[in-house]
């Protein structure tokens, strides 16, 4: 399976919208460098289906990319059905899908100024098994765990 970065995004604080920063930094066992969520811990990186985005905004919405705090906004690939384990390939940067979804807590400024959240539902998590750079138009896509 194989899909288009179409934005890369970050925040300084958890909780709220990110910004596109269009190119950024992944550190191995780390996540997005300067992204309130990096760490040594399972959600080091978001992952958002553009085309969720496109059917939301279809309902009258009028998000842009990194309002659900997204970091990653791919085209192509529907996110929220690869399974747990699933390796993502983006230039050097190798991703492990690690959680699909999450609970999203009602004080959330995204849900707050939207009324809603995809995220729960749509979103993915990985962390970072090798890092490198990402960069809007890059080619993100599934491969074998071995490679």
């Amino acid at each position: 399976m194989q899909g288009t970065i179409r934005a890369v995004c970050t925040s300084p604080e958890k909780g709220t919208e990110k910004t596109n920063v269009h190119t950024a930094v992944f550190r191995k066992d780390w996540g997005i460098e300067g992204d309130a969520h990096a760490g040594a811990w399972h959600r080091q990186v978001s992952l958002l289906s553009y085309q969720k985005v496109v059917e939301f905004n279809l309902l009258g919405a009028c998000v842009s990319d990194g309002a659900f705090g997204e970091n990653l906004l791919v085209d192509g690939i529907d996110c929220a059905s690869l399974p747990v384990g699933t390796h993502l390939r983006c230039g050097e940067v190798l991703l492990e899908v690690t959680q699909i979804g999450k609970e999203c807590h009602q004080s959330c400024a995204i849900r707050k100024r939207v009324g809603t959240c995809i995220m729960p539902h749509q979103g993915i998590f990985a962390r970072v098994l090798s890092g490198g750079v990402i960069s809007e138009g890059d080619t993100i896509e599934t491969v074998e765990e071995n490679a």
